[in-house]
């Protein structure tokens, strides 16, 4: 399953567990192995996906779960397959202390929920059950009962996300003709 196959509509409140807390600094091609990160194979993405950290991961994640990152998540190059593999694993949201700059961006016009929220990793474990407030920037541990609250996202990023990333938004913004000309002037 590709982005592009995935339904486009994201709920503003998702409930899932949390499927991996990583710490500060993360580089997101440890995902899949920096080996990997020039393809874009679904089926092989998903073959190599966490395999360094759990090796069972692809059998135990499920459709809705989302990963928890410390500060300065998704640091190095923004490459994109290792996030592919983590939407086609059932990733719905990531949830860090900090996002870097490339990630966040990358990321966001792919239409993948962020919210930085400084103190999450502190709050929870793996497999705790969450309830995401997106839009809002505020989430519930349903396994502990913390709440936490941080800096809602900007409109212009809600619009991306709910559109199903930024293409998706130039199309209902612009129409399709618009839309390619747009980005091939962009280029």
């Amino acid at each position: 399953m590709t982005n592009d196959s995935l339904d486009s509509s994201v709920s503003n409140l998702l409930t899932g567990r949390v499927a991996w807390v990583f710490g500060d600094d993360f580089d997101i091609d440890l995902i899949i192995g920096v080996q990997n990160i020039k393809s874009y194979d679904p089926a092989h993405l998903s073959s190599v996906c966490m395999k360094t950290f759990d090796e069972d991961f692809g059998n135990v994640v499920r459709r809705g779960d989302v990963i928890v990152g410390g500060r300065n998540f998704g640091y190095g190059h923004p490459h994109y397959p290792a996030m592919i593999a983590m939407r086609n694993a059932g990733i719905v949201a990531v949830i860090a202390e900090s996002f870097a700059p490339g990630f966040w961006r990358g990321e966001i016009y792919q239409g993948m929920p962020l919210v930085s929220l400084p103190g999450i990793t502190a709050k929870v474990d793996r497999w705790d059950l969450l309830e995401l407030d997106w839009r809002n920037a505020s989430v519930l541990n349903i396994t502990t009962g913390a709440r936490l609250q941080g800096q809602p996202l900007n409109p212009h990023s809600i619009d991306v996300i709910e559109a199903g990333g930024g293409y998706r938004l130039l199309l209902a913004q612009y129409g399709t003709a618009a839309a390619v000309a747009r980005l091939e002037s962009d280029s």
